[in-house]
């Protein structure tokens, strides 16, 4: 009977598995029509919600961030049903019991998104906080005297209630920028004299829709979209009118034009507005109707000492004679001093001093195009170079577009593919040499180097970049003269001189590209920036010496012609995002070194076959993530490849590759396996050392993996190499522990960990029955750095107890319905933790941003025995965590007195939220309170149910 008994249950066991599948299956047909109908009345209360947000967003308003959010899901899931109804057209048994049961599961998530609809309260805006404007990079002030005499009559100009309109203007290299950066950060100090400041750069290839979209930039939210320039033009003027006490900075402007077209309001003492622009010429000044300021040259003195300041050195054993020379020949103008002295960089040698001086006094003479003095110095500053490398890197710089920020990982890439960096032992030897080049002509003050700011998963991240003054830019390119072609539009045929040996066609985006077949038989690079539709079959027929071919920004391109011709091709750049197929001919670039494709949008599911192993020069290659399958067998073959971005054709392919790492791989890589590749792509470029999986089976990965992603659904924004040394999952839904599910990687040497809509997830760490808490390797997260879990609906606790993170910086924790708890140790009993409170312990020292939104039953961060110092903290954002009761925040006590946050902290939250929160010391709730930015995207009413 006991017998009977265990068969009788493992009957059950195995059966009822098979009747749950069973279920699904016959009732498919069923379940797909409610579903039907249930996104039905989703896209009805979508459309109403998208009517309503159309009447309320007026200028000046922005969406609140739990409508944008719903307006995000609901696109997820519609993806999300489209995917399974195309598996339910293919009709297979297996797949209708996926199906059935995918369709109950989306019904229930269908009625929660209209649930949640009707919770948005009456409005579905809000105003945004307050933008004053950007601070902008200067240094100090050249020629103090003259420079504040000019700046404060700007000042005197801006305070007159009379004067709408100022036009600052001085020959170019006079310092006109310099001065009115310094007006727009001082601007900004002093808020109470107007309420916003926009800077913008126009430059002298004048363009209506760029210059409103590059004020429309600056205003949140922006305000245009793709209409004729007259529509633009009203939404702006709508938008700037209802700013009022704006300040608009327009820098290096050729031309005057009529504020109408663009949509500027005119400045008056009603508006309060004001209208500052700079120039070279006093009559753009006068065409606008400004106040005219000029910028004079610097007085002898000025001169002298700023020319001593910048050479750095002593100059006592030079003959004042020479030095005074030398000084002379830079006119008084700060460019021409700059640049000179920064030529003469601790050179103490009397000889060589001289023969600068006799240099300066024989060099070439100005252009209609630059003025005189400034060329002259200029032209010597590049002479003095001397190395051809330095001389020709400048030179390529000034293929870009005037003020053009060009990024130094792509500038890079060009010097090499046009082998101004010859081959070098490995790529990264030709990149470091690229840094280098460029740090030396910052030094001698020929390029300008900046970073900028770009964010990404809440991580502020910054990305180097150079800048060409535009004298220099001219002086360049005439130095180059017939050996460089830099228009905006394709030339004629007889326009491409026998010459010519590197052009670039920097057109407005949106040109259509011309049917022309150009006949330089020395052309070795090419850089094509903004063009439509396609590029025809003529055009790369008689260019078979082309060694660098790049399409910068070229959206919407859609098809390249063969480049079967193109043998001495060694850099190949097509990141063209309506590419919609691989070109032809590119099994014939034998000496290709660099591929980049990884933003083609093709049709095509797998690389052409036999391509790949031809390519065996190639030590770059970057493919798009998802719908451009690779063939492992063949990657193995690229033995000389150092980078790597792409998606494998299946596990079994992934793991023949892997193997052959033995002997070594790509310093630089992100992986892709994906058997259900997701209908768009992912916003990814370079995140460093990754994988991205689809197969929880995985058994095989690289040793230097250092961060693991794993995500089932489609992500979005993540960019490009600022997570260095990364991993990344994708795509296994069965998970439900981490810790069990990669038990053969080493988590210990983990510094991001990033999980997303893994459905099935129950934890990091599997409870085991005879243990109160999860058993964790010693080391486990010890160098974690990034934290992320978003959109996992069943994981009720993060972190168990005892686990070291004392490197962690930042901790996101988003939309996970059924989490209670980020660090474990909150159930302890009364005693425990009246005990526990006698010994205070500190956790996450190198905390630095805290994230957490939609968690409506998180009750805790950690026990009361836990606290995070705010030492190292930026921001909090706490979003829709109505349970959340405190805020384990404490401070240093110096002489009993609780010592001050970090300045950078700031702090979202709503108000009501704040009220609530329970605090260990209720001083700490004071002394927080000036760093909040109180979050009003949801009503009260709202907030209480």
């Amino acid at each position: 009977m006991e017998m009977l008994g265990a068969i009788l249950d493992l009957g059950k066991t195995i059966l009822a598995p098979i009747s749950e599948y069973y279920k699904y299956h016959r009732s498919v047909d069923e379940h797909m029509k409610n579903l039907k109908r249930k996104r039905d009345d989703l896209e009805c209360k979508k459309s109403d919600i998208e009517l309503k947000i159309r009447a309320e967003l007026l200028p000046r308003k922005k969406l609140k961030r739990e409508v944008k959010f719903w307006l995000q899901k609901v696109e997820t899931i519609n993806a999300d049903i489209q995917n399974i109804e195309q598996e339910a057209e293919r009709g297979k048994y297996f797949s209708r019991m996926h199906v059935g049961k995918f369709s109950c599961k989306k019904i229930q998530e269908v009625a929660e998104l209209i649930d949640q609809s009707c919770g948005f309260g009456e409005s579905l805006v809000i105003d945004p906080p307050v933008s004053y404007g950007d601070e902008l990079p200067t240094g100090a002030l050249v020629g103090e005297s003259t420079a504040e005499i000019t700046m404060e009559n700007i000042w005197k100009h801006l305070l007159d209630e009379d004067c709408g309109m100022i036009g600052v203007y001085g020959m170019g290299g006079v310092g006109k920028t310099t001065i009115t950066k310094h007006i727009n950060n001082r601007l900004l100090k002093e808020k109470e004299k107007f309420n916003h400041v926009i800077w913008v750069t126009v430059s002298k290839a004048f363009d209506v829709i760029k210059l409103q979209n590059d004020i429309a930039s600056k205003l949140d939210p922006n305000p245009l979209k793709s209409e004729d320039e007259t529509t633009r033009a009203g939404k702006l003027y709508a938008a700037l009118k209802e700013m009022k006490k704006w300040v608009l900075i327009l820098d290096d402007l050729w031309s005057a034009f009529p504020l109408e077209n663009i949509g500027i309001p005119e400045p008056t003492s009603e508006n309060g507005c004001k209208l500052v622009l700079t120039t070279r010429d006093a009559k753009v000044c006068d065409g606008m109707n400004c106040k005219t300021i000029k910028v004079e040259l610097l007085s002898i003195k000025e001169s002298h000492d700023l020319f001593l300041k910048t050479v750095g050195c002593d100059v006592s054993n030079i003959p004042e004679d020479v030095v005074e020379g030398v000084v002379k020949q830079c006119a008084r103008l700060p460019l021409a001093i700059i640049t000179i002295a920064g030529s003469l960089k601790n050179v103490v040698d009397v000889f060589e001093w001289r023969n600068t001086l006799n240099e300066l006094r024989t060099s070439t003479k100005g252009s209609a195009h630059v003025d005189a003095p400034v060329f002259k110095s200029l032209q010597f500053s590049y002479e003095r170079l001397k190395d051809k490398k330095l001389q020709d890197c400048l030179l390529c710089c000034a293929l870009y577009p005037e003020d053009y920020e060009i990024y130094r990982d792509e500038l890079i890439e060009h010097l090499i593919g046009g082998k101004v960096i010859e081959n070098m032992k490995s790529r990264q030897e030709e990149l470091d040499q690229g840094h280098t080049l460029l740090n030396k002509l910052e030094n001698a003050c020929l390029l300008e180097g900046g970073s900028k700011d770009f964010e990404i998963k809440d991580i502020l991240e910054k990305r180097r970049f150079v800048k060409m003054h535009d004298l220099i830019r001219d002086m360049a390119l005439q130095i180059a003269g017939a050996k460089f072609l830099v228009l905006e539009d394709v030339p004629n045929e007889e326009e491409w001189g026998n010459d010519v040996e590197k052009v670039s066609l920097m057109c407005k985006r949106g040109s259509k590209f011309s049917y022309v077949s150009p006949k330089c038989p020395k052309l070795s690079t090419l850089l094509l920036r903004g063009y439509a539709n396609i590029i025809p079959d003529s055009f790369f027929v008689h260019l078979k010496h082309l060694t660098s071919l790049r399409l910068i920004d070229s959206f919407l391109i859609r098809r390249v012609p063969s480049l079967a011709k193109l043998t001495e091709l060694r850099s190949l750049d097509l990141s063209a995002e309506s590419l919609e197929e691989i070109p032809h001919g590119l099994e014939m670039l034998v000496n290709l070194r660099y591929l980049n494709v990884y933003s083609i949008k093709t049709n095509q599911e797998k690389m052409p076959p036999g391509i790949l192993p031809k390519l065996c020069q190639l030590q770059v290659l970057k493919l798009p993530f998802w719908g451009l399958e690779v063939n492992g067998e063949e990657v193995v073959r690229l033995k000389k490849l150092e980078w790597f971005e792409g998606e494998f054709d299946g596990v079994k392919g992934f793991n023949t590759y892997v193997e052959s790492l033995e002997e070594g791989g790509p310093g630089h890589y992100i992986y892709a396996v994906n058997k259900k590749k997701p209908a768009s792509q992912l916003g990814v470029a370079e995140l460093g050392e990754s994988v991205i999986l689809s197969d929880c089976n995985i058994c095989l990965l690289p040793k230097d993996v250092l961060a693991l992603i794993i995500s089932e659904g489609q992500k979005c924004g993540l960019s490009s190499d600022y997570w260095k040394k990364s991993v990344w999952f994708k795509g296994c839904e069965e998970i439900e522990y981490i810790h069990s599910s990669f038990d053969i990687f080493s988590l210990q040497s983990l510094e991001i960990l990033d999980l997303y809509e893994l459905n099935n997830l129950k934890g990091l760490f599997r409870e085991e029955k005879v243990a109160p808490a999860p058993v964790v390797s010693l080391g486990t997260f010890s160098r974690l750095k990034q934290f992320s879990i978003e959109f996992c609906p069943n994981i009720k606790k993060l972190f168990p107890p005892g686990l070291l993170l004392d490197n962690l910086e930042q901790i996101r924790v988003c939309d996970c319905k059924q989490l209670e708890e980020i660090l474990g140790g909150a159930e302890a009993s009364d005693d425990e933790v009246e005990e526990e409170a006698k010994e205070i312990v500190e956790i996450f020292p190198q905390l630095r941003n805290l994230t957490l939104e939609y968690l409506p039953k998180l009750k805790t961060i950690c026990s009361r025995s836990n606290v995070i110092l705010c030492d190292s903290l930026d921001s909090i954002d706490i979003f829709e965590c109505p349970k959340l009761k405190r805020l384990p925040l404490s401070l240093h006590l110096i002489d009993g007195e609780l010592s001050s946050p970090p300045s950078s902290l700031q702090i979202y939250i709503k108000k009501e939220r704040w009220e609530l929160l329970e605090w260990d010391n209720h001083d700490m709730k004071m002394v927080l309170e000036p760093f909040i930015e109180w979050d009003t995207s949801s009503s009260q009413s709202q907030l209480k149910k």
